[in-house]
């Protein structure tokens, strides 16, 4: 890969490109030291906005709801162009009491109570979808084995029929531009763009058939529900099943799909797991850590506030960037090691404050699940091919990943 500018204010973390033709964690090596809270210059029409990079600084604009909005966007894409559409609908761009408010209905389906029954399900499809891999000897990890591990989980929570569950896929890999590997930013913003409509455009036919006639599902419990004494409107429960199924699909998934590669150059750590030298929980951890697959959420500064001696004006974009603050030599001993040992981890993959991830739960049931298959089932892998890796600014992750597995002889 080139080499980082030496100027640093040539970077434009806006632009996928750039994560494309650099490493992402020596562009965060870079920033962490020399500039932790960086000013990304407006460029081709895009305003500038704030990057920080410390994980005390980005943990500290996670939980301030005072003086940080989610109201105006909670990514790059729609921050930059000025807003989201879901704002005040849409639980991850909405505050005050009424995010609390939709928070609490969804709450009571995400608890680990109510997913108690889905935990054992996620487990059973796992060990399936990795003897299936172990079949075929050499398979594509990524859609042989994980693809169909998330998607189906919150499919199955929201009511998604069987045979509409690839199309969903399809669209929520475009909708985040995790497959295009278009060299024109703006042909893959409009297919991005095409992607979330039609994902809105499926829940909204999805949503009316529950009205009609309600299940035991999700989306029944979000049509049922009253919120600061009225209906959910049907338009504020499209955007909630845009938001879960493009939350509980894209990071699981990378991360299963991450950890193959962060095990196979660790040969110990691997081996570690194998032998239940560590437990598959700690791993879990480190491995949200290490993979960190959503690289960065917004905020906007509500008001004139100060990090580390800069100032922020009321009304500028605030970048956090937690594949940043997941490596910060501060807060992690040897932060640049895979440890499935490594305790306590407080990493920043899900957030923190009032925005943290309602999918937490489900996430660390999944990614837990991936590892115990991988540990009772597989002995050897090895990957037979350079990884296709997505093109993104607000995902890091692969899309494709030869491995060869071989299974353990118990098995």
């Amino acid at each position: 890969m080139p080499e980082l500018p030496r100027d640093l204010g040539e970077l434009d973390l806006a632009d996928p490109r750039t994560f494309r033709e650099h490493d992402q964690y020596e562009i965060w090596r870079r920033l962490r030291r020399e500039a932790p809270v960086f000013w990304n210059a407006p460029r081709g029409g895009n305003s500038g906005f704030w990057a920080l990079t410390k994980y005390d600084d980005v943990v500290a604009v996670y939980k301030d709801a005072e003086n940080y909005s989610s109201e105006r966007g909670n990514v790059l894409t729609t921050l930059l162009a000025g807003g989201d559409s879901a704002v005040g609908r849409m639980l991850a761009v909405t505050d005050g009491k009424r995010h609390q408010d939709l928070r609490n209905v969804l709450l009571k389906a995400f608890s680990p109570r109510a997913l108690a029954y889905v935990a054992e399900r996620v487990r059973a499809n796992t060990r399936d979808r990795v003897r299936a891999g172990l079949d075929l000897g050499t398979c594509d990890f990524a859609a042989d084995v994980a693809e169909k591990i998330p998607i189906n989980t919150i499919s199955d929570l929201l009511g998604v029929p069987d045979g509409d569950r690839d199309l969903l896929l399809r669209l929520t890999k475009t909708a985040l531009s995790s497959d295009t590997e278009s060299d024109d930013p703006e042909e893959a913003a409009e297919e991005s763009l095409m992607a979330r409509n039609e994902i809105l455009l499926y829940f909204d036919d999805l949503v009316a058939e529950r009205r009609a006639k309600p299940r035991e599902d999700v989306i029944s419990t979000l049509v049922q529900a009253v919120v600061d004494g009225r209906p959910v409107s049907p338009d504020d429960v499209v955007f909630n099943c845009y938001s879960l199924i493009i939350g509980g699909d894209e990071t699981s998934r990378l991360t299963m799909i991450g950890m193959v590669p962060a095990l196979s150059a660790n040969p110990d750590q691997w081996a570690a797991l194998k032998s239940g030298e560590v437990s598959v929980q700690s791993a879990v951890e480190e491995i949200l850590r290490w993979v960190s697959p959503a690289m960065h959420f917004g905020r906007t500064a509500v008001r004139d506030v100060t990090v580390r001696g800069q100032e922020i004006a009321a009304g500028d974009i605030v970048t956090l960037w937690n594949s940043a603050a997941n490596r910060d030599e501060d807060v992690f001993t040897d932060a640049e090691r895979l440890d499935l040992a490594r305790t306590p981890n407080r990493h920043a993959s899900f957030g923190y404050g009032p925005h943290f991830c309602l999918g937490a739960y489900l996430g660390r049931t999944e990614i837990g699940a991936m590892l115990e298959a991988l540990r009772d089932l597989v002995d050897e892998m090895h990957i037979t091919a350079e990884p296709e890796r997505l093109h993104s600014n607000l995902l890091s992750g692969i899309t494709s990943l030869q491995v060869k597995l071989t299974p353990r002889s118990s098995n």
